[in-house]
């Protein structure tokens, strides 16, 4: 009698287990060789997390991508950035998504963010595209991570396996974004202050500052080292002589604030070890470039000597560096939300 009453107990405990696995794609199943050890996976991340439920997320990804950087080239390092900046606050959970609203304050009006980050419109067709094929299923903060490996990749830059399943935040933080993301004319020891309380070190510091080898920065960001870097109107003295002078004629003194430069300005579209060797020569647009190799505080000086020497072994730190910005406290399980359009919450 006691088997018998115990029987159906039994059977709807394995029903909830699976109904369980099935809502929350990923928990509790270990797929490949990143199954943790005496662990739950959803307080994990791992690469194998849509084999099932969206096996075609990563292609969805890069198909708009391909398209996206094809028309702009400066897409690429858009998207990278908008990883950074989001991982950097509240860890990555897509908090730099959203918008204003009755309950939140957008990121995007951070003194780091405003009329600065962009890439938004392809975040969102991504999302969409994403939506109609699993719906509710690949999470905006995944998305961001998707974004910033596949331009990586097609602007000839490493790969690397990624973990997934995170998950999106019901908040965000106008005063982390204004805190927390390290500043243009940064001091060497105010980064490595930074990336230390993120759980980063030097390696990650200076080959994450590599992603500078695309894009382009505001003159607003780089014009005191032009008229006024330590506060007695003379320039940098770091800077190489001709590189200054092609930068003045971009920034004047006054106005021109939103005039733009190129970060690497021998290969501003081409993901390589560049960025590096032109560091050594003075070339590096911001002072939070320039502080790696001169601000004599660790070994970031002897890394930007050994990136700007050896690609392969750039590109090696760059993947493992991506990995670990990409795993800075985020929401998984039940934890967050999947959402169903990135600017809003649920």
């Amino acid at each position: 009698m006691a088997i018998s009453k115990l029987i159906p107990t039994l059977v709807l405990f394995v029903l909830f287990s699976f109904d369980v696995s099935v809502a929350h794609p990923g928990l509790g199943f270990g797929w490949g060789s990143n199954s943790p050890i005496g662990g739950s996976f959803y307080s994990n991340l791992y690469p194998q997390f849509y084999q099932f439920s969206c096996p075609q997320a990563d292609e969805i990804v890069m198909t708009v991508l391909e398209k996206a950087i094809a028309k702009e080239p400066r897409m690429a390092a858009s998207l990278l950035r908008l990883h950074f900046h989001d991982c950097f606050v509240q860890g990555c959970d897509a908090s730099i998504l959203l918008d204003d609203s009755a309950t939140i304050r957008s990121e995007k009006n951070a003194g780091p963010n405003k009329n600065s980050v962009r890439g938004f419109q392809v975040i969102d067709e991504i999302k969409a595209k994403l939506e109609q094929a699993c719906p509710q299923t690949v999470s905006c903060a995944d998305i961001l991570a998707l974004a910033a490996r596949g331009s990586t990749i097609l602007s000839g830059g490493p790969s690397w396996e990624l973990p997934l399943g995170r998950r999106d935040s019901r908040t965000a933080s106008l005063n982390g974004a204004n805190t927390n993301i390290p500043a243009p004319n940064s001091t060497i020891q105010n980064l490595l202050t930074m990336f230390q309380r993120k759980g980063l070190n030097e390696e990650d510091l200076v080959s994450l500052s590599g992603g500078h080898t695309i894009g382009v920065a505001r003159c607003t960001t780089f014009k005191q080292r032009l008229y006024n870097q330590n506060g007695n109107n003379q320039p940098d003295e770091t800077l190489e002589r001709s590189y200054y002078y092609g930068l003045r004629s971009i920034c004047p003194p006054t106005g021109g604030d939103n005039n733009i430069s190129p970060l690497d300005l021998a290969s501003p579209a081409r993901f390589d070890n560049t960025y590096f060797k032109l560091l050594l020569w003075g070339k590096g647009l911001l002072t939070s470039d320039e502080v790696l190799l001169t601000g004599n505080v660790g070994k970031t000086g002897a890394l930007v000597k050994a990136y700007a020497e050896d690609e392969r072994l750039f590109f090696q730190q760059f993947a493992k560096s991506m990995v670990n910005m990409g795993n800075i406290q985020p929401l998984t399980g039940f934890n967050g939300e999947i959402r169903k359009s990135c600017h809003v919450i649920n």
